[in-house]
């Protein structure tokens, strides 16, 4: 790579959480080794079972990640916004990527091949401890969506999700909905299908919690969309 492709990259690695606190060095030596990529909207980023050849850095744009059941019922296992990782879980547990990633709109990512991540890893304890934190962040990530799933009902599930993404403006507290915030997305989401999640944001207005308008849902009440959250 070039120093000006390195520098912009060092800086682009600088400002993400998952390696917050690495030093000066640490930040150079992946931003030598990684390439810039770009992706358009609806783009797949990797398919699940191909073999893990590279990490991604978010630098913009959202991805999603899902797994298609044998039905062709697609369940959405996690939403990666800007100034995060994906692909890592594949590439340390060296196996085959657990599911399909697609752009939902214009993406730009940083790669970095597995190899050179492991190599790095092994040369750096500062990168090894921050892996290692990230991975813990995962599997407390997939403990909840299982939980979820399994133990939640859609209303539980959509008042805690609206919650954990909610944004607050000029006293608001609100939940945006972007170009690829469709219902039939929010449903895969949330494991479950358009009906069932319309029903929902109808019972939690009807409850005066929410209010969903046209580019966004308005959260009305935040303890009460809390308690519905951590009901069953």
């Amino acid at each position: 790579m070039t120093t000006t492709g390195a520098s912009e990259a060092a800086l682009v690695f600088s400002k993400l959480p998952a390696l917050a606190g690495l030093d000066a060095a640490t930040l150079e030596a992946l931003a030598r080794n990684a390439a810039p990529r770009h992706y358009t909207a609806g783009q797949v980023i990797y398919l699940e079972g191909e073999p893990a050849t590279s990490l991604f850095l978010l630098e913009s744009g959202w991805v999603k990640a899902t797994r298609m059941s044998p039905d062709g019922r697609e369940q959405a296992l996690l939403f990666v916004k800007p100034m995060d990782i994906f692909g890592d879980i594949a590439v340390f547990a060296g196996t085959t990527y657990p599911g399909t990633v697609v752009a939902l709109e214009e993406v730009k990512v940083w790669t970095l091949e597995s190899a050179t991540v492991l190599d790095l890893v092994a040369r750096y304890p500062q990168l090894a401890l921050a892996v290692i934190r990230r991975l813990a962040q995962r599997v407390l990530y997939f403990i909840s969506l299982v939980e979820d799933l399994s133990l939640r009902s859609v209303e539980a599930r959509l008042a805690s999700t609206l919650l954990k993404n909610a944004e607050a403006k000029e006293g608001k507290l609100f939940v945006p909905r972007r170009e690829w915030t469709t219902f039939d997305e929010m449903a895969t989401r949330l494991g479950t299908v358009r009906d069932v999640l319309s029903r929902a944001l109808h019972t939690l207005e009807e409850e005066g919690l929410l209010r969903v308008e046209r580019h966004e849902i308005v959260l009305l009440d935040a303890e009460g969309l809390a308690k519905r959250g951590n009901s069953k």
